[in-house]
């Protein structure tokens, strides 16, 4: 699921991530396959919440594109949900922090 919806934004859907850098971090599909959480991390990341508001804003489309990939494999075709994967950046500030500390 990861790497189909991840080759769909790269070539089909290439408008909807606004010209930033896109990545599927993680992709989580709930037991009942009723909805899959993609972790998504956009570079430049200034532009990540305009990028999150427009994959919210056309889940219908994305959705559509994942039954079209993946639709003879899977029972059910999961809602997209959208998330930001922070935890690159929660890396930085821990490194920041130590490193601050190491100097003092």
């Amino acid at each position: 699921m990861q790497k189909e919806t991840a080759e769909m934004f790269q070539q089909e859907l290439r408008e909807l991530t606004l010209g930033t850098l896109l990545s599927i971090t993680i992709a989580r599909v709930s037991s009942d396959l009723s909805q899959v959480k993609f972790y998504i991390s956009v570079f430049p990341t200034e532009k990540t919440q305009a990028v999150l508001t427009n994959l919210r804003e056309n889940v219908g489309r994305i959705r559509y594109g994942i039954g079209s990939r993946c639709g003879k494999q899977l029972r059910i075709i999961p809602e997209p949900l959208f998330f930001i994967d922070d935890s690159l950046d929660y890396l930085e500030n821990i490194d920041k922090l130590l490193s601050e500390d190491k100097q003092e």
